[in-house]
């Protein structure tokens, strides 16, 4: 088992979870878009967001946490989310008890190589696994906002200079055969 990661301030994290059990955290789009508010609500305050995925019965995000002072530590932001998420969640569902494996996964990003490869397999898990042919196709993920222009609280500038243009992104991001490799590095 890995040692778990203790949240500092100004650095970035891998951070994911899933389904206590494999149970899928996500039954329907408003799950989805449920998650999605309720992370702006408690994360975006305390952390600048790169990279995101939300799968079925799982999630990856890639964060910088915010220097500012919090008041708190930084985990019991996300502790927060993820309870307001299981108490909605069991709610609509009629369900009771954890909903997610406990305690979260987080992994320090400590170079440019890492954090490109990170990026790279969020965006990429959708087509690994099936929910997808095009990684462009999957609506839950922060693909389509890095490549857009629409507004978004996505660091999408940030991002793209990791990859020197968007058109090197693009590329980057059509490696599949990479996948295998990258994941190994990513999760160990």
């Amino acid at each position: 088992m890995m040692k778990q990661v203790f949240l500092e301030k100004g650095k970035y994290y891998h951070i994911y979870n899933r389904g206590r059990q494999g149970e899928n955290l996500f039954r329907e789009n408003d799950n989805y878009y449920h998650f999605i508010r309720l992370y702006e609500k408690y994360i975006d305050p305390i952390a600048e967001t790169y990279a995101w995925v939300l799968l079925g019965n799982y999630f990856h995000l890639l964060i910088k946490t915010t220097t500012k002072e919090t008041g708190k530590p930084l985990f019991r932001y996300f502790s927060n989310f993820f309870n307001a998420y299981t108490k909605s969640f069991n709610k609509k569902y009629n369900r009771y008890g954890s909903l997610f494996d406990s305690p979260f996964k987080r992994i320090e990003i400590t170079s440019d190589k890492y954090f490109k490869n990170l990026v790279h397999y969020i965006h990429n898990n959708p087509v690994h696994h099936g929910f997808c042919e095009l990684i462009q196709d999957y609506p839950w993920s922060s693909y389509g906002s890095v490549i857009s222009s629409k507004p978004t609280n996505l660091k999408r500038d940030k991002v793209i200079e990791f990859f020197d243009s968007t058109a090197n992104f693009i590329n980057f991001h059509n490696k599949m055969h990479e996948f295998d490799c990258i994941k190994n590095m990513i999760i160990e």
